[in-house]
């Protein structure tokens, strides 16, 4: 067996197919009738079992994720590419124990249902008074400001309402102040943003961090505005930098200055295994992969896949790789699609809202709206509904847009609680997580609704197929270039939370 090989590479791979389509075929094969269930299914079940032999998880840094790697690496291969592997290095990051959070002779808070403890704590035992932070979240938002902390006690617990900024603003300010722990509760601003606050401080620190829910840190600031509440805090972690790994391969066919890059993160959190979150979005793009050498000569753009490592520590892997893109790079890519947790039981059919119709105000880059289109023509054709998923950038599209290239793509939920409305129209239960095993060990192979896969990476193959024949409605490249001297034209850049 050939060594993986590690490299540095920027994911320009070259790649071959082997199964094609007789270049003089009548009528092109429909790539949604051959990315069949069945074998998505396979390289979940395929998936979940490196899990439960390495520890239970293909997170980032752990072997898991290494043997993920090597996974994808030998299906590419045998599918006829010839895959790149792109080194990158992470913070990596681990909590050895669960987190204590109390009050000293009292309350006692239960880990996972009162608070969780965000990734990049730092290590400690504190037991101090404890100082609300600007509760009423004037200027940009609750310890976003250096000025939030004006006065603020050294040696005491910092209270922090989340929102305004990322949590890695409020930790550092807290520390730059001397908080000796801090603890960012829920802002209430949306019935999924009532729970623990579960996300990434984005680099290690000193200092314990934790995340209550609305309800205890409201309770708590009000408690400590006389200057008399005690807290306790232990947290025992551990972290230190190692390296992840992207997985590229391309098509052989198609033009090289006009390439549809199909994305979907590769890692797992900690916690579990991964299969919905996001093992569904890897196992399909493999299967597009798989098949998509079937469309033959209707392949007139190259197809890039990619397969993002440490997407849950912060988009890291797919940061890593549009930064280290040139100009001209970029200017090939003529767009992205993502595709984040497509299984969820309690699922719908999300669609990224790259026209911005629901006014988040994101200002998506030109020609997204197109590609939303193409995914909402799709299913309207099949009379199957579909719901505006925001366009957030907190999937690995995220990266793409900030460079002003286009993007767009399908998910299934997340933590968030489905509506009334939804339930009428997919089933399920309203008022309850798309995916009640989001960031869980009970996220395994068994946590998956299969019809709801099944017509998400319908979608998925559909729109791989549409883009790799024109991305005419998205950048105005109808046809090839000439064979000789391809003219080059450059343009202008225009998982875990993190706030």
């Amino acid at each position: 067996m050939r060594k993986l090989a590690i490299g540095t590479l920027i994911g320009l791979a070259a790649a071959s197919i082997g199964a094609a389509t007789p270049a003089d075929a009548a009528a092109q094969p429909h790539l949604d009738r051959l990315v069949k269930l069945k074998d998505i299914r396979r390289h979940q079940k395929d998936l979940q079992t490196i899990a439960t032999y390495n520890g239970g998880t293909r997170a980032a840094g752990e072997p898991g994720f290494e043997v993920s790697t090597k996974y994808v690496v030998s299906r590419l291969r045998k599918a006829g590419y010839r895959p790149t592997v792109q080194d990158f290095p992470f913070d990596y990051y681990k909590e050895k124990t669960p987190s204590v959070f109390d009050r000293p002779g009292g309350a006692k808070y239960v880990y996972g249902t009162d608070y969780a403890t965000l990734d990049f704590s730092g290590s400690g035992d504190v037991t101090a008074t404890a100082t609300p932070v600007d509760p009423a979240g004037a200027g940009v938002g609750s310890g976003c400001e250096a000025a939030d902390f004006t006065g603020f006690p050294k040696g005491n617990i910092a209270l922090v309402k989340r929102g305004g900024c990322n949590f890695s603003v409020k930790v550092g300010n807290a520390q730059n102040a001397g908080a000796t722990a801090i603890a960012i509760y829920n802002d209430g601003a949306s019935p999924e943003r009532m729970g623990p606050v579960q996300g990434t401080a984005s680099t290690p620190w000193q200092i314990p961090v934790i995340g209550p829910t609305y309800q205890l840190g409201t309770d708590l600031v009000k408690e400590a505005a006389s200057g008399t509440l005690t807290l306790h805090v232990k947290t025992d972690t551990f972290s230190e930098q190692r390296t992840a790994h992207n997985v590229i391969a391309e098509t052989k066919r198609g033009r090289a200055d006009n390439v549809v890059v199909l994305g979907a993160h590769l890692d797992s959190v900690t916690a579990g295994p991964g299969i919905n979150d996001n093992g569904s979005g890897t196992a399909t793009v493999l299967t597009i992969a798989e098949q998509i050498g079937k469309l033959g000569k209707g392949i007139k753009n190259k197809v890039r896949f990619a397969f993002w490592g440490a997407e849950e520590e912060g988009l890291l892997g797919s940061e890593y790789y549009v930064a280290h893109l040139t100009a001209a790079q970029k200017a090939q890519i003529a767009l992205n699609l993502n595709f984040d947790m497509l299984g969820s039981p309690n699922g719908v059919r999300g669609v990224y809202d790259g026209d911005d119709s629901q006014g988040a105000g994101t200002n998506p880059p030109a020609g997204s709206g197109a590609i939303e289109k193409v995914f909402l023509d799709y299913y309207g054709k099949r009379k199957l509904a579909t719901s505006p998923s925001e366009f957030n950038g907190r999937s690995d599209y995220g990266p793409f847009i900030e460079n002003g290239i286009p993007a767009g793509g399908l998910d299934s939920g997340a933590e968030g609680l489905k509506t009334e409305a939804e339930a009428k129209t997919y089933g399920g239960q309203a008022g309850v997580a798309y995916d009640p095993c989001y960031h869980q060990a009970c996220d395994t192979y068994d946590n998956s609704n299969n019809t709801i896969l099944d017509q998400l990476a319908d979608g998925a193959a559909h729109a791989a197929q549409v883009f790799a024949g024109s991305t005419l409605p998205v950048n105005g490249a109808r046809v090839a270039a000439p064979k000789t001297a391809r003219a080059h034209v450059q343009h202008a850049p225009t998982g875990r939370a993190l706030s």
